[in-house]
C-alpha cells in the first residue's frame, strides 16, 4: 500500500502543535500548522530530501546523519530539535494503534540491526567509545558533581548539581544503610555516589568501571580525601568480580550497555554480589513499551546499547531470585536532566569545536534533544527497582516514608 503525500501533509496540518516551515535545496517551501500557537520549527534542507531513502536507511539513521553533516539545519527557540523528536514519538506511539499506519510503517522501513555479542573485550571498546572522549569534555557541560545520569529534581528551583546530590541521596536513603557495611557501585562513573557513600553513610565502598578516565579520576578522589582504607575502584569487567559478597549493590545507568541477551546473567550477578537479605538499588533507562535499540545511536553514541522494557526486567530478577520493593519512575526528571545538559553543552559551543569539531559537535546536540524528546513523549521511562535478595524489603522499613528523610520536597 501506498500512503500519499497529501495525506501525510493533512495529518502534519492537523497533528503538529506548532508552526513548522521546510525548505528544501531547491528553494520550494512547505509549511504546516501556520495557525498553531507555539514557537515555530524552521527545517533548511542544503540537499534534496528523500522519503523514500528515509525510510530505506531508518528514520533515525538518515535524519541523524545529516543532521550530523550539515546536509539539514533546524532552527527555533526552547531546543527545536527536541520538540520535534517529542512530536514524532508522539504519533508514532499513537500510530501503533491505527493498522493502515502500521502496515506501511513494516512493510516499507526494513531497517537491519547491528548483532553485539558483548564479550568483556567488546563491551571495554564500547565503553571506551563513549566515555573515555575525555574527562575534559564531559567537565564543560555536566554539573560538579561529574554526574552522568538522571538527576532528581526535588523542587522546582533545583540546579542540576543539587538536583544530581538529590539523586544520590535518594538512592543511598532508599537502601537503609547501616555504618560498617560493604557497597558496591558497578557503572561506578567519576565515583559521586560512591564515594558519597563512604564518607556520609560510613560505608566501605568499592567500585567497578571499564572506563580508564573515570578510573584515574575516581582513584585521584580516594588519595585526595585520605579514603584509602575504606574506599577502592576496580578497572575491570563486572562479570569478573567474583568470590565476594557485599551487603548493598548500586548500579546506576548500567544494565543499558549489558544487550538484551546478557541483560539475566547481569542480574544473576547482582543477586551472586549481594548476601543473604542485602539489598540493591538498580537505576536505568527503561521502556513501558518493548524493549529495543536505535541504529544511529547505536553506530554513534552508545555501541551495543539496548533499552529493554520493564517486563524484561522484572522477569530476569525474578529469575535471579531478587524481589521487588519498590519501583520508581523518573521520566520527567530525565528529560528535565537532559534539557540542562543540552542548556550547558549550547553555551560551551566554542570549546567543543576546538576540542572535536563540527560534525561532533552537531551529533552529541542532536544526542542530547533527541533523548529529551524521547522521554518527554514516554518514547522511553528511567526506574529505580529496590530489590531484595530474600523476602522482598526484609531489612527495609514497612512504609516508603524512610525514604524521604532530610530531602526537602514541595
Amino acid at each position: 500500500m501506498k500512503i500519499r503525500e497529501e495525506e501525510i501533509n493533512e495529518f502534519l496540518n492537523q497533528q503538529l502543535p506548532f508552526p513548522v516551515e521546510m525548505k528544501d535545496s531547491d528553494g520550494t517551501v512547505r509549511c504546516w500548522a501556520e495557525n498553531k500557537e507555539g514557537d515555530a520549527i524552521r527545517i533548511t534542507w542544503h540537499v534534496p530530501f528523500s522519503l523514500k531513502d528515509c525510510m530505506k536507511k531508518g528514520v533515525s539513521m538518515y535524519l541523524g546523519e545529516a543532521y550530523m553533516d550539515g546536509l539539514v539545519d533546524v532552527e527555533g527557540e526552547n531546543r527545536p530539535l527536541e520538540r520535534l523528536v517529542e512530536f514524532a514519538y508522539e504519533m508514532m506511539l499513537k500510530l501503533q494503534q491505527n493498522a493502515t499506519w502500521t502496515k506501511w510503517v513494516s512493510t516499507t522501513m526494513k531497517v537491519k540491526q547491528k548483532f553485539h555479542r558483548h564479550t568483556p573485550s567488546e563491551n571495554k571498546e564500547e565503553i571506551h567509545a563513549h566515555y573515555d572522549i575525555s574527562n575534559d569534555f564531559y567537565r564543560l557541560w555536566l554539573d560538579d558533581t561529574m554526574t552522568y545520569s538522571c538527576a532528581y529534581f526535588a523542587n522546582e528551583k533545583d540546579t542540576l548539581t543539587q538536583a544530581q546530590e538529590n539523586k544520590v541521596q535518594h538512592i543511598l536513603k532508599k537502601l537503609n544503610p547501616k555504618p560498617g557495611k560493604t557497597l558496591v557501585d558497578i557503572g561506578c562513573g567519576w565515583g559521586t555516589l560512591m564515594l558519597t557513600a563512604c564518607e556520609q553513610y560510613q560505608l566501605k565502598v568499592t567500585g567497578i568501571t571499564l572506563s580508564e578516565e573515570q578510573y584515574n579520576y575516581v582513584q585521584e578522589q580516594i588519595e585526595k580525601r585520605n579514603l584509602q582504607d575504606r574506599a577502592e575502584v576496580l578497572l575491570m569487567d563486572y562479570r569478573n568480580l567474583k568470590g565476594r559478597h557485599f551487603d548493598y549493590v548500586t548500579s546506576v545507568g548500567m544494565f543499558e550497555h549489558v544487550g538484551s541477551q546478557e541483560l539475566p546473567n547481569y542480574f544473576q550477578i547482582v543477586s551472586d554480589l549481594l548476601s543473604e537479605g542485602g539489598n540493591a538499588l538498580i537505576h536505568g533507562i527503561t521502556s513501558q513499551q518493548n524493549g529495543g535499540t536505535d541504529p544511529w545511536l547505536d553506530k554513534y553514541i552508545f555501541p551495543g546499547g539496548y533499552i529493554p522494557s520493564m517486563v524484561e526486567i522484572l522477569e530476569d530478577t525474578r529469575s535471579a531470585g531478587l524481589q521487588l520493593f519498590d519501583l520508581e519512575t523518573l521520566r520527567r526528571h530525565y528529560q528535565k536532566t537532559l534539557e540542562c545538559w543540552t542548556d550547558n553543552f549550547h553555551q560551551c559551543k566554542d570549546e567543543v569545536l576546538k576540542m572535536e569539531g563540527e560534525r561532533f559537535y552537531r551529533m552529541w546536540d542532536a544526542y542530547l534533544q533527541a533523548c529529551a524528546g524521547s522521554f518527554a513523549a514516554g518514547n522511553i521511562d528511567c526506574c529505580q527497582y529496590l530489590l531484595t535478595k530474600g523476602p522482598s524489603g526484609m531489612n527495609l522499613p514497612m512504609t516508603r516514608e524512610y525514604m524521604y528523610h532530610n530531602i526537602n520536597i514541595q
